[in-house]
């Protein structure tokens, strides 16, 4: 469970003297620690489409840190594809605690998992089912570390273009984009760097950012993380860029393929992974292993990486065909990459280039850590043996 670190009011939560009380900025900018010791609390869950992103905020009598201490709270099921409307009662489990960078203070933002009354998790709460493989003994001790690449692409709101394009119109062909500065080459700075610096104010740990290969499109990284900590980390990032994009009045898209025509990228979110093992000495064959386990549920992973990945996993701009499993050393057309300094080192991580940009994190980096630490395939087992 995810505790923070409780920052003094600063002027991030203080009233812009140059605001009037006329002015809405004024109210929304109130310091609360000046009068009260209440805090506002932002509950945050995935709705029932498994991608979208639900939140309601409620008064908690003083500052808190950790999840335990925070009240479970419910919600109405049934406006959100989770529930029947004869019995909509959804409740909100706290599990990990952000600063609220939108409101500042001891405000916070609280990532949530769904339960039924009865306390069952609800069949979208891929997070129950991923603490479940992380607290397992095999998996705790090799302390799994998952770096997640966010892309995604903004879009031109009323009609869902992506930024900087002609309405319209296509851009340049893509070759300038990428990491590319300039008022021709990238679109959507501001957003970014304001997102980038709130994640830091939250307590995210965002690694770094960068424009990607189709103009409108950009990249996020979270972690490294262990184990159920990285899916908590991206999904409260990609609530402050949903928010951040609203504020902008620009759209926010994690679709795999949003141009589907053309020579343009899609996006997805590469995940990078190592174990103990993995980052200690003969790591290189520990990684080898793992890899040949993912090669083996090829199909299975595929299924469940992310919805619309076969528009995007075609085998050309920079993916792997979803149809056959492949792995190289810096080669950004395999199903899994690894690094030239892990291969010269003879330990590190590796990144599987499969996830698409919508996937739910704690249903990958829990099925990775499943894969190639619990699953016991009988002809590795005989291959060991021999």
């Amino acid at each position: 469970m995810a505790h923070i670190e409780i920052l003094e009011p600063s002027a991030l939560s203080k009233p812009n003297k140059m605001l009037t009380p006329s002015s809405l900025a004024f109210f929304e900018n109130l310091d609360l620690s000046e009068v009260t010791k209440q805090i506002i609390a932002e509950y945050i869950w995935i709705g029932g489409s498994g991608c979208d992103l639900r939140s309601k905020a409620r008064t908690l009598s003083c500052s808190m840190t950790s999840p335990k201490d925070l009240p479970k709270w419910n919600y109405d099921g049934s406006s959100t594809g989770q529930a029947q409307g004869d019995d909509s009662e959804v409740i909100l489990y706290p599990q990990a605690i952000f600063r609220d960078p939108f409101r500042g203070g001891h405000n916070i933002l609280v990532i949530c998992d769904t339960y039924s009354p009865k306390g069952e998790p609800l069949p979208s709460n891929n997070r129950a089912r991923a603490a479940r493989i992380f607290e397992t003994e095999e998996v705790a001790m090799e302390e799994p570390w998952f770096g997640l690449e966010q892309e995604y692409t903004l879009l031109q709101k009323d009609i869902n273009w992506p930024l900087g394009w002609p309405v319209g119109g296509y851009p340049a062909p893509q070759g300038p984009y990428y990491c590319g500065v300039g008022a021709n080459k990238a679109w959507g700075r501001d957003i970014v760097n304001a997102h980038y610096k709130a994640c830091l104010y939250a307590g995210v740990k965002v690694s770094g950012i960068n424009g990607e290969v189709m103009p409108g499109q950009w990249e996020f990284q979270v972690g490294p993380c262990v184990g159920l900590d990285a899916g908590d980390h991206l999904i409260c990032a990609r609530y402050i860029l949903e928010r951040m994009t609203e504020i902008a009045n620009v759209v926010l898209s994690f679709e795999p393929k949003p141009i589907p025509t053309g020579e343009w990228n899609g996006a997805g979110c590469h995940t990078n992974y190592s174990t103990k093992s993995m980052r200690s000495a003969g790591g290189y064959e520990v990684i080898r292993e793992a890899i040949e386990k993912l090669g083996l549920r090829h199909k299975e992973h595929i299924a469940l990486y992310g919805e619309g990945n076969e528009k995007r996993l075609t085998g050309k701009h920079e993916t792997a065909s979803m149809d056959k499993f492949s792995w190289g050393v810096a080669d950004r057309g395999a199903s899994i990459r690894v690094g030239r300094e892990t291969e010269a080192d003879g330990k590190g991580y590796f990144e599987d280039r499969r996830p698409s940009a919508n996937m739910d994190p704690y249903l990958v980096t829990s099925m990775i850590a499943e894969t190639t630490l619990l699953w016991k395939p009988v002809g590795l087992k005989e291959k060991a043996s021999a």
